[in-house]
């Protein structure tokens, strides 16, 4: 009689990296005030920054994350820079 193959669990998930969810401000450049708030059911998403009160607002779809509207307000900034 053969012997039995000992079944082997498999290997355990790396966990992946969470992403930030709050960031410093690109007009008062304090660290870890703007904040991203969605409103997934109007496709609005709304970036604000608690110490001076600038906002940004932008389109989201059911991928979007806060990290891509917080660089898309950046890039709205570096073009208004231009």
């Amino acid at each position: 009689m053969g012997k039995r193959k000992g079944g082997s669990k498999p290997p355990p998930k790396k966990a992946r990296a969470k992403l930030d969810t709050l960031f410093s401000c690109p007009f008062c450049n304090s660290s870890k005030s703007v904040s991203v708030n969605f409103d997934r059911d109007m496709g609005r998403a709304t970036a604000k920054c608690n110490q001076c009160s600038q906002k940004y607002e932008s389109r989201c779809t059911p991928l979007t994350d806060a990290v891509d509207v917080y660089h898309d307000w950046l890039d709205s900034c570096e073009d208004a820079n231009k």
